[in-house]
């Protein structure tokens, strides 16, 4: 018995180290991303909506449709670490719609997050959806809100599918459900 829940320690414990490595991999890439974007001048699309993103606080929808299950700030399984965003479960093959225009600046697999889009807005602020089975943009393209940009699946090596979504401001997350109108 006692060799048996020491196994199961010595299981949850490479499980922890994990998670805070995939945690840690997303966190230097947001802040990689943030010192080429912050070099970049943004110049606005001819016809595009001039509102920045920071005015858009409330008015945002949730980029797919679908069951929140995870909550900004749970508690991630037996890690002990805190949710950087959301789940949303849903089935696999649904749109994930970007959340405001912006411009793709990361779109590639990464470990633990699965098909990884990242979009930034403008202001410092960026947009992350994880667990796609398909990303439909590529790095650079500007996008519109509502706009199609990937596939819901299960890639990040959740056992649901459905979509990983954070948002950030200089690097930090912050609760995406404050920014959203739920209906």
């Amino acid at each position: 018995m006692l060799e048996r829940v020491a196994v199961e320690i010595r299981g949850n414990r490479r499980e922890i180290r994990v998670l805070r490595a995939d945690e840690a991999r997303l966190a230097r890439l947001v802040e990689a991303l943030g010192r080429v974007i912050a070099q970049v001048e943004a110049v606005p699309e001819p016809g595009m909506a001039s509102t920045p993103f920071s005015g858009l606080r409330g008015e945002l929808r949730l980029p797919v449709r679908g069951e929140l299950t995870g909550a900004f700030g749970a508690p991630r399984g037996a890690s002990g670490t805190e949710s950087k965003g959301v789940f949303i479960r849903a089935p696999e093959g649904r749109p994930v719609r970007a959340i405001a225009r912006g411009r793709v600046v990361f779109a590639d697999w990464m470990r633990g997050f699965g098909n990884l889009m990242i979009l930034d807005h403008g202001e410092n602020y960026l947009s992350i959806y994880a667990n796609n089975e398909a990303l439909l943009k590529q790095v650079g393209e500007n996008v519109t809100a509502g706009e199609p940009i990937a596939i819901t699946g299960a890639s990040g090596g959740n056992e649901e599918t459905g979509l990983y979504f954070e948002l950030r401001h200089l690097g930090r997350a912050f609760d995406p459900l404050r920014w959203v109108k739920l209906k």
